[in-house]
């Protein structure tokens, strides 16, 4: 059981470390870009919610320094998902894995920003979506296996 918990976290970094290791060797050329050809595009992946994820920061309020640290984790966290979108080599799948990884490290950084209080507050909402959650799993009959 723990190895499934660790895979995705494992392969995540490593998609992490590989996907910001290629930008670096590519700045460092001086060669100019050849011409890019324009291709035909698929359509962007967006991070997915879970139905009953919301936002759990929605509604605190913050000092004018956790504005500021928030801000530059949201900007630092759109480039990073704005330079796998314009990957060409990765798959849908990887892209959605990246955005689904992103968002996790994202509210992981917030979190470090708040003050005990906030953390507190942010806690108790978790726990109340989690126990929503597990209600619905419940509440659903399962799956047949094919």
């Amino acid at each position: 059981m723990n190895k499934r918990r660790c895979a995705k976290p494992v392969a995540a970094a490593a998609g992490l470390v590989f996907l910001f290791s290629a930008p670096l060797t590519r700045a460092q050329s001086s060669a100019p870009p050849p011409v890019a050809v324009p291709q035909k595009t698929t359509p962007l992946p967006q991070a997915r919610k879970a139905p009953a994820q919301t936002d759990v920061f929605a509604g605190l309020q913050y000092t004018d320094d956790q504005q500021a640290k928030i801000s530059k984790i949201h900007e630092a966290m759109q480039s990073r998902r704005d330079a796998v979108i314009k990957d060409d080599k990765l798959s849908p799948d990887q892209k959605d894995a990246f955005m689904q990884g992103f968002a996790r490290m994202e509210r992981s950084e917030v979190y470090e920003v708040l003050t005990p209080e906030q953390k507190a507050e942010v806690s108790k909402r978790m726990a109340a979506l989690r126990k929503d959650a597990q209600k619905g799993r419940e509440k659903k009959p399962p799956r047949p296996q094919p």
